[in-house]
């Protein structure tokens, strides 16, 4: 089995999607072969590596419905070894589904349905939607690590604050094996005093669980996403860029 690394923080803007895909593009580039599992129903990794996730006819909903097997929606992209499964906003549907026909696990649902495809790839990428729901929560059960964006800003300590908290009850419960990847900080300016006020708290705290690397805001990175392409493809050169390089291969260091 590869490293399974869930991407999560219920806070909305903080850096997930890009986080999810240019650290999946950039491990493919590293030569490691990568599994991109989008478990948000905007769809939006999808469409970070030039996947159309709105017309996909095979989708996260029905891998966990089980009404296929994971295999049969599994996208190969343009970007090297870097498969995915899409999501849509059919996936919003799971939980009233659930409600109707309740079955006896449910945060464990995508582990149960991807126990065959997980092990043919070095590392699957999850990326949680902003929220500590149903989806997060099978995410999370089914990951060996979580990966936490904090943006530089005001209020992202209290969104880690909760985001740790849910971390310590699937510890308790379903994934007692669960570990933090990192947190990673995101859209850093140093010219701003309260982005360097928030990096240094986190470093400080979280001294030995912050990755070294800081994900900058950077142009390439938006212009990237318009042309559905991660930025590692795109722009490999550009500050952002080479900032996910950089993450991928703290990622790689920590399984030595």
């Amino acid at each position: 089995m590869g490293r399974i690394i869930a991407i999560a923080n219920q806070k909305g803007g903080v850096g997930k999607t890009t986080t999810a895909i240019n650290l999946s593009s950039a491990l493919s580039k590293l030569g490691k072969k990568v599994l991109l599992l989008d478990m948000d129903p905007q769809g939006n990794a999808g469409y970070g590596v030039g996947v159309d996730s709105a017309s996909a006819e095979k989708t996260m909903l029905g891998v966990l419905k089980k009404e296929y097997p994971a295999k049969e929606a599994i996208v190969p992209t343009l970007f090297g070894q870097l498969d995915m499964i899409p999501a849509n906003l059919t996936l919003a549907s799971l939980e009233a589904n659930l409600f109707q026909n309740p079955v006896p696990h449910p945060f464990l649902l995508l582990k149960e349905a991807m126990e065959e495809v997980a092990p043919l790839y070095d590392y699957v990428i999850i990326d949680c939607p902003p929220s500590l729901g149903l989806l997060s929560l099978n995410a999370l059960s089914f990951s060996t690590s979580v990966l936490i964006p904090v943006q530089c800003e005001y209020f992202a300590m209290e969104a880690v604050a909760a985001i740790l908290s849910t971390i310590a009850q699937v510890q308790k419960g379903d994934n007692p094996s669960l570990k933090i990847e990192g947190f990673l900080l995101t859209m850093y300016d140093s010219r701003t005093q309260l982005g360097t006020e928030i990096a240094t708290e986190v470093r400080k705290l979280f001294k030995e669980n912050t990755f070294l690397v800081s994900i900058p805001r950077n142009q390439s990175v938006a212009e990237s996403q318009a042309r559905q392409q991660p930025v590692t493809a795109f722009r490999p050169t550009s500050s952002g860029a080479q900032a996910y390089f950089s993450l991928a291969r703290e990622v790689l260091d920590n399984d030595r």
